[in-house]
C-alpha cells in the first residue's frame, strides 16, 4: 500500500498527461520520509467513457483521485501526503484549468487489516 485510482473523463484524455501523473503521484508518495513503502506503492488509472456532468449542456470534464492506504498512520501524516498530492494534481492541471471547466477532486481511503490480503515479492528489491 498505498494504492492511488485516477479516473478521469475521457475528453480530456489527449491533454491531460495521465502517465506523467501517475508518476508523479508516485515520486510524491516516495517522497512521504519513509511512510510508504516504495515496493507497495501502485498508481493507474482509469479513463472514463460514460459519464454525465453537471446538467450536461457542456463538454465539462472531471479527475477524482482516491488514496487507498492502511491504517496506523497519523492525521498528520495523512493531511501532509493529501496536501502533497493535491497540490501536485492542481499544478499538473494549471493548463487545463485555464482551457475549460474542470473538476478534480481526491479521498483518502483507510482500509482495515482485517479486510485486505497481500501478497508482494517486489519489496525485496528495496531492502
Amino acid at each position: 500500500m498505498p494504492h492511488i485510482i485516477v479516473e478521469y473523463t475521457n475528453n480530456i484524455a489527449g491533454e491531460a498527461e495521465i502517465p506523467a501523473l501517475l508518476k508523479k503521484i508516485n515520486e510524491t508518495l516516495i517522497a512521504q520520509d519513509g511512510v510508504f513503502p516504495t515496493g507497495g506503492i501502485r498508481a493507474r488509472a482509469i479513463r472514463l467513457t460514460d459519464y454525465y456532468i453537471a446538467d450536461g449542456s457542456a463538454d465539462d470534464a472531471f479527475v477524482h483521485t482516491t488514496l487507498k492506504i492502511a491504517p496506523g498512520r497519523s492525521g498528520e501524516v495523512k493531511k501532509k501526503t493529501c496536501d502533497d498530492l493535491f497540490q501536485m494534481m492542481e499544478e499538473h492541471f494549471t493548463e487545463l484549468f485555464q482551457k475549460r471547466y474542470i473538476a478534480l477532486s481526491m479521498e483518502l481511503a483507510e482500509f482495515s487489516e482485517g479486510s485486505t490480503y497481500k501478497k508482494n515479492t517486489i519489496h525485496k528489491r528495496f531492502t
